[in-house]
């Protein structure tokens, strides 16, 4: 079977198969049932995988039926056709028949039966597997199903940034809320959901921090919440599905490593996301969004004498459009009128001169970038591109701490004003005595 993506997944074969009566204890289990009779149920279950033209499963069959009977109401007893229904063998590592495996608080990592086969045995095996379920709820252990799956192959991410969503949550949490939301539909017997489960977990990471939780990564448990799961016709395993706030949900259409989601959800993000706020610098506070940021982007422009309030805009749009370029970076955005912060020019080697400057600033490791191009679109663009590759030469800012910054008055958008001329009286001033004075 093949995913709505065209990628090769995990599916369920629905199929019914009998090889005990409804007259016996033993409920009958298949695809089409097992999920709601043993995934989501509380209750301890014992299970027998077997094949009907197998020996030693036709020589257990009495002693199966009596331990169901002994167990009713106790414990859940039940069997497999795994020669029809090889999915679901599958699914369990079944290898050989009969397997017997006992499903207790984590229904989705069944531990394998190790008694006799005796209907004395059995009983025995299924008390001791109780006695060690109810040990494990007082205890205030969980073995219910999470996102955690032990899937196989490489770290590199904590699942505690998966959101794990549910029939309960998530119309509240992905249908209702602002963040867009790359879903995982996952099954947890599907190698294919085993192997993209670290990719998952690295990459959720990653979109959270680089996103500030603008774009979350969610996985849902689809054998056990098929409510969500059928509404969206997940029919095969992993499904991945982009979720965005007042839009039909779209197939995820990238690769499945973590480079590949963290590339597809930053595209989401940078889509949905309205362009950063470009600051000026007033006061100290002006400076907390460089150290909530990973980079900061500072601009220095000419004194509005210089350039009169057109000359400034154009600086600033050539600023914006850049901001709104980058702006799925989440970066911080400042500017400051030449000559009105002298100590944070000196801390970033502007130096008073050299007007339009701009500067790039790590605040987490107080290194800063000096733009060297053009103040333009193309040259700010270069610099700004070699610095997200890691190129570039950096210095310290100051001696690895903030300068002091002056409070100012914000620019009020106007052409700027030469300052008022003193006037002085001349009648009283003997110009002849003047440059005799001065005379070499």
């Amino acid at each position: 079977n093949k995913t709505d993506t065209g990628v090769l997944g995990c599916s369920l074969v629905l199929a019914v198969s009998g090889f005990y009566s409804a007259r016996d204890d033993v409920v009958e289990l298949n695809p089409s049932n097992f999920n709601k009779e043993v995934v989501q149920s509380d209750s301890l279950w014992l299970i027998e995988f077997y094949a009907p033209w197998c020996g030693h499963c036709q020589s257990l069959t009495a002693d199966w039926k009596k331990a169901a009977t002994a167990l009713k109401g106790i414990v859940k007893v039940g069997a497999v056709d795994a020669d029809q229904h090889k999915s679901l063998g599958s699914q369990y590592g079944v290898r050989g028949f009969p397997t017997i495996k006992i499903f207790g608080a984590n229904k989705n990592k069944p531990d394998d039966f190790q008694g006799g086969r005796t209907s004395q045995a059995i009983v025995e095996g299924a008390m001791t597997a109780l006695r060690s379920l109810v040990k494990e709820r007082l205890s205030g252990k969980s073995g219910g199903s999470d996102y955690s799956r032990g899937g196989g192959g490489g770290g590199g991410g904590s699942t505690k940034d998966v959101v794990e969503l549910t029939d309960d949550n998530f119309d509240r949490l992905v249908m209702e809320g602002d963040a867009v939301w790359l879903v995982e539909f996952f099954a947890p017997w599907c190698g294919h959901c085993k192997s993209l489960e670290p990719e998952w977990a690295a990459a959720a990471s990653a979109v959270q921090e680089q996103t500030k939780g603008k774009v979350r990564l969610g996985a849902v448990d689809a054998t056990i919440h098929q409510g969500v799961s059928s509404r969206y016709g997940v029919r095969g395993f992993p499904t991945i599905k982009v979720f965005r706030k007042g839009e039909e949900p779209e197939d995820y259409q990238g690769g499945r490593s973590r480079g590949d989601i963290i590339a597809r959800a930053l595209d989401l993000f940078s889509d949905n996301a309205v362009p950063p706020e470009l600051m000026e610098i007033l006061s100290e506070d002006s400076l907390k969004t460089c150290v909530d940021s990973q980079l900061c982007v500072i601009a220095v422009l000419p004194h509005i004498l210089d350039t009169g309030a057109s000359g400034r805009k154009s600086y600033l749009e050539v600023v914006m459009k850049m901001a709104d370029k980058y702006k799925k970076k989440m970066w911080g955005w400042l500017w400051t009128e030449g000559g009105a912060q002298m100590e944070l020019e000196n801390a970033l080697g502007i130096g008073g001169f050299g007007y339009p400057a701009m500067a790039a600033i790590n605040a987490r490791k107080m290194k800063y970038a000096l733009l060297k191009g053009s103040f333009s679109d193309s040259g700010i663009h270069e610099f700004l591109r070699d610095l997200s590759m890691g190129r570039g030469s950096t210095s310290t800012v100051g001696e690895g701490a903030w300068p002091k910054i002056t409070t100012v008055a914000p620019w009020d958008g106007k052409d700027g004003e030469l300052p008022a001329e003193e006037e002085y009286d001349l009648s009283d001033v003997d110009l002849d005595d003047v440059f005799e004075k001065t005379e070499l």
